[in-house]
């Protein structure tokens, strides 16, 4: 029997118990825009993203910007890379010297290593998994703008939440360069010491935007 053979015998064998009339597919996903499911669907990824030792704060849209100052402020960020197509009401209020990153003049690894942080949008955030998706989009930059900074404040809106992965899937293009974000960069050596900040940021901080009332 081939590998081929052995791996398909083991499925039928665990579907064997498997009504035949059951559906092949599962009920429609719930997502953040069903009736009653914003709420439970953000409070699971805050939940989330707690765990993985991510800053989180719930804000409402017309609060965004004095939100994201207040935290650029706390963290005594001076000098922040702002990504093109984030919205200017985001960064007004900020007292922060805006480093303004593009395709004509992008920043330099050293200029990004030194900058206090980065604020950014994302294109998706998987409640289920705590994740937060990037995909190049406005707002959201090219990958090394998340990736070299120390410390991300990102922007999630409540409209961008989905229950689980299979739905981001479904609304993200693979061409594009995707950004998977659960928590603060974080690797364990060979004895599980923790060790945070190796292959990004060692701070992730989100503006959890609610829904209008």
């Amino acid at each position: 029997m081939s590998s081929r053979e052995a791996i398909l015998a083991r499925v039928r064998a665990a579907l064997s118990d498997v009504p035949a009339d059951e559906p092949a597919r599962r009920e429609r996903e719930r997502t953040h825009l069903d009736s009653h499911a914003a709420g439970p669907t953000l409070d699971v990824l805050e939940d989330r993203l707690v765990d993985y030792r991510a800053l989180v704060h719930r804000v409402t849209a017309d609060r965004v910007g004095a939100e994201a100052a207040a935290a650029l402020a706390r963290r005594g960020a001076r000098r922040v890379v702002v990504p093109p197509g984030l919205p200017a009401e985001w960064t007004e209020p900020a007292d922060a010297e805006l480093l303004a990153d593009s395709r004509r003049a992008p920043l330099s690894v050293r200029d990004l290593d030194a900058a206090d942080g980065v604020l950014t949008a994302c294109a998706v955030a998987v409640a289920e998994t705590g994740t937060i998706i990037l995909d190049g989009g406005p707002g959201q930059g090219r990958r090394a703008l998340s990736l070299v900074p120390d410390y991300h404040l990102c922007v999630v809106r409540a409209d961008q939440v989905v229950d689980g992965v299979p739905q981001a899937v479904r609304l993200l293009d693979p061409a594009r360069p995707l950004t998977w974000i659960s928590g603060p960069s974080a690797t364990s050596d060979i004895e599980l010491n923790r060790v945070e900040g190796v292959h990004g940021p060692r701070t992730l901080e989100v503006l959890l935007v609610e829904p209008a009332p």
